[in-house]
């Protein structure tokens, strides 16, 4: 049996379309209901959905043998697993938002208000910049508004809470995307079974 976690929510929607026309169909989850585990003997697969952030952890732990975690959740927590191929799915970018007219003053430390620290440290270590990690869990866009921060580090998929708020991207600093990741113990000991997701996952990448 290959355990397998998603993220619960729109990726993981999209993510299981592509194990059912590769092959590990479950027809349960097609139905409405509030299961979180999801078993095709047929399949010989086991599907358990769990919050995006959280499916590094289950795989790094062996609760779960493969998943699908998005390349910031991986740069950011760097769990020790294999990442295994590039879905190029949930596309987005990693980066440095602030007001339009903003002018970084070197000699200054920038305020940086962020979910992502360990992402924004590397980035501003790179540049040798000193700069004051804000951590936020939410809203990161009030931030610079209320004069909180500088600037920002998070996500942006199409910019367009950033220019409700007269806000604009400064620096891109790096795409995301999702990455079907394995347990190292799992990968070894089901080399086969894996390799054969993602033989199959390629196939239908190429046919998209």
């Amino acid at each position: 049996m290959i355990n397998v976690a998603l993220p619960k929510g729109r990726l993981g929607n999209k993510v299981f379309d592509i194990f059912a026309k590769a092959g590990y169909d479950c027809q349960e989850m097609r139905e409405s209901s509030r299961q979180l585990i999801f078993t095709s003997e047929k399949n010989n697969i086991s599907y358990f959905l769990v919050k995006p952030s959280d499916v590094s952890i289950y795989v790094e732990h062996g609760a779960a043998d493969i998943g699908i975690a998005g390349k910031d959740i991986l740069l950011e927590y760097e769990p020790d697993v294999y990442e295994l191929l590039d879905l190029n799915i949930g596309k987005c970018k990693m980066c440095v938002a602030g007001k339009t007219d903003f002018k970084d003053n070197p000699d200054v430390t920038l305020r940086v208000a962020t979910k992502f620290v360990n992402i924004a440290n590397t980035y501003y270590k790179n540049l040798n910049r000193e700069i004051e990690i804000i951590k936020l869990n939410g809203s990161i866009e009030l931030a610079p508004i209320l004069n909180l921060s500088d600037v920002i580090v998070d996500i942006v998929e199409t910019g367009t809470t950033l220019k409700e708020n007269n806000l604009g991207v400064l620096t891109e600093i790096l795409p995301i995307s999702a990455r079907l990741i394995a347990n190292k113990a799992s990968y070894k000991f089901k080399t086969d079974e894996i390799n054969t997701i993602v033989e199959r996952f390629r196939e239908e990448l190429q046919n998209d």
